[in-house]
């Protein structure tokens, strides 16, 4: 968000968390059993805990997770900051500022 008519000491920076969630398996039915969606060989795992395991072992990533169990999906949630331009409250001297 650029402003024309403001300078660049109108602005303050501030961070902010952005979630992602990228899916990492998929419910085959019957029952619980699951398919990681990067496994080329298509292995099916007996649970989900077996699933969560080998995508720990793939990835080696420590993340949180989020499970879609209506559309029988199992997403991972990945966080990065950001950093957001905001403006600085307007002071007026009128008031002692």
């Amino acid at each position: 968000m650029k402003i024309p008519f403001l300078d660049q000491q109108s602005y303050k920076m501030s961070k902010e968390t952005v979630e992602r969630s990228d899916l990492i398996a998929r419910r085959v039915p019957p029952g619980d059993q699951w398919i990681l969606v990067d496994d080329t060989a298509d292995t099916i795992h007996t649970s989900i805990t077996d699933a969560l395991e080998a995508w720990f072992r793939t990835t080696g990533e420590k993340a949180e997770f989020r499970l879609a169990p209506l559309d029988s999906k199992l997403y991972v949630i990945r966080t990065e900051e950001q950093e957001v331009k905001q403006l600085k409250p307007k002071k007026f001297n009128l008031y002692g500022e």
